[in-house]
Order: C-alpha cells, then structure tokens, then sequence
C-alpha cells in the first residue's frame, strides 16, 4: 500500500509540475498579447550583455500560437519521460540545459531575437538518447531506442534550414543535453559501490 500510494504522490506531483510549467508559458502568451509591451525583450540577443540574464527567461517567451503549442508537446513529452526517473532529475536536467545552452547561444548565436523553450526541449530530447550510451542499462536504451524511433527526425533541428528559426538553441541546447547526460551518468558511476 506504501509503494501505491508513494507512486500516486510521484505521479500527482509530476502532473502538478507539467501543469504549472504549462499554464505559467500560456499565460506569459496571453500576457504578451494583451499588454501594450512586448515580451519578446526578454529574449537572447547575443552577445548583447544587457541580455544575458535573458537565458532564464527566453524559454518561457514565445512568438505565436503556433510556436507555444509546438513547445509545449514537445516539453511536455519529454520533460514526463524525464521525470520518470524522478523529479529531481528532470529540475537538475532542465536548469543545465537552460544555463548552458542559453549561454552557447548568448555566445556564439546569430545577431537575432532568440526566444522560445527548443533548445530546452533538444536538450531533454538528447539527454534521454545520450543516457543510453553514457549509461547502458537496459532501462536508458528503452527510453533511447522510443525517442529516437518517435522523434528521431528532430535531429533535422540543429541544422540552419530557416532564418526565423533558432537553431542555435536546438544545437546548443542538444549539445548541453549530452553534456549533462555524461556528467550525471560519470557521478552515478562513481557514486555506486564497486
């Protein structure tokens, strides 16, 4: 009855967690469409050390409809596959990826606004593939060989096929996801008894 009741707690949590991440996104949308101010300043402008602060709020701004629903599938997604392992997990995975990503961007991005949660979303994506190989239990290559199978075309992202589009953030936010899935998969290592 503990275990039933612990993984019903886990899971309303996990739930509570996507639906606060999702309603917080939409309503900065809403925000943005009625207020006479623009969000979008809150975005990543390279090299600009005005905007640098900018990595954690780029995420949650997003341009149109169209693009805040794409990200929110996306995120959603992966953020619960991510969260299978545990909460704790998803939240360490999600502030690296956002840091370091947003900070790739910031760096060595087009002059251009960059907005919006891809490169959180490539960076989960290439965390849950990642852990397969820098961790090949049985579990992580599951997880890899599904994503890879269902989403595998992402992989197309990280290439600079539309101007209006951020591929800087899927590239540096896949390229931070790895990152991350090799420092944790080395720390459990060590952390585990021999």
């Amino acid at each position: 009855m503990t275990n039933r009741r612990s993984f019903s707690d886990h899971l309303s949590t996990n739930i509570t967690v996507l639906l606060i991440l999702i309603g917080s996104m939409a309503g900065l949308y809403v925000i943005d469409n009625v207020l006479p101010v623009s969000l979008a300043y809150w975005g990543i402008i390279p090299r600009d050390t005005g905007s640098l602060v900018h990595i954690f709020t780029a995420p949650f701004i997003h341009g149109s409809l169209g693009h805040l629903v794409n990200n929110l599938v996306g995120l959603t997604v992966f953020s619960a596959i991510c969260m299978v392992r545990s909460l704790r997990f998803w939240l360490a995975a999600s502030v690296f990826v956002i840091t370091v990503g947003g900070l790739l961007v910031w760096l060595f991005g087009r002059s251009a606004l960059h907005i919006g949660a891809s490169g959180w979303i490539f960076g989960l994506w290439s965390i849950l593939i990642a852990m397969a190989f820098f961790d090949r239990r049985l579990i992580n290559i599951l997880i890899a060989l599904v994503v890879v199978i269902f989403y595998g075309g992402m992989a197309y992202g990280v290439l600079p096929t539309d101007p209006r589009i951020s591929f800087e953030s899927h590239l540096f936010g896949a390229l931070a996801g790895a990152l991350f899935a090799y420092l944790y998969s080395r720390a459990n290592k060590s952390a585990r008894p021999t």
